[in-house]
């Protein structure tokens, strides 16, 4: 074995005695903090303001955050399996907090079929999807919900993990079928498509 290779199959070692730990490639990256934005860690608890909203989450001595005037700094606490793995993730977590009250997140859905269509009641998403009664969802709160055309539908918020499951629950309602295409599609997203029977 080559000493380069050597080297690597060293730094890859995760047992303890003396040999190395591989510390996450993620994790140690410091995520910068952008103009407007304001970031705080106090008793676990990393709380984020910016244009788009506010932001707080509690993470239990997953990882050592600290602050500093331009940026968030991650670190393991400890060198067990445990930490290592929630290195990447605390520091993940923390970044997509700080994009989200910065930029916000959205997601873009689409409404396929004849007679489908939906409209936004106040707080609630009212939608024809072809049933015998209509379907009204509530849009929780850091969520917008805008309708274009009635049948383009943009989700927005600062968090990202919600957004994504708002625009899941959405879909839900009428999940595209692969014949048709008709239902509800968030736009990007693969369809996978079926060829219906064909006539002698």
């Amino acid at each position: 074995m080559s000493p380069p290779d050597v080297k690597r199959s060293e730094a890859n070692c995760f047992a303890a005695f003396g040999r190395r730990f591989v510390v996450s490639r993620i994790g140690k990256l410091p995520i910068s903090i952008p103009d407007k934005v304001g970031v705080t860690f106090s008793d676990g608890t990393v709380s984020v303001s910016g244009p788009k909203g506010n932001l707080e989450k509690q993470f239990e001595s997953s990882g050592k955050i600290e602050v500093t005037d331009s940026a968030v700094i991650v670190s393991a606490i400890g060198e067990s399996r445990h930490a290592r793995a929630m290195h990447g993730t605390v520091r993940s977590i923390v970044a997509n907090m700080v994009q989200g009250v910065s930029e916000g997140y959205s997601k873009n859905l689409e409404i396929n079929g004849v007679g489908f269509r939906a409209v936004m009641k106040g707080n609630v998403l009212d939608m024809d999807l072809g049933y015998s009664h209509p379907i009204e969802f509530q849009i929780p709160e850091g969520i917008q919900v805008t309708v274009a055309e009635n049948v383009k539908l943009k989700v927005e918020g600062a968090d990202k993990q919600l957004v994504g499951e708002v625009a899941a629950k959405i879909k839900r309602f009428y999940p595209v079928e692969p014949y048709k295409g008709k239902g509800i599609r968030i736009i990007g997203e693969f369809v996978r498509r079926k060829e219906g029977k064909k006539t002698a």
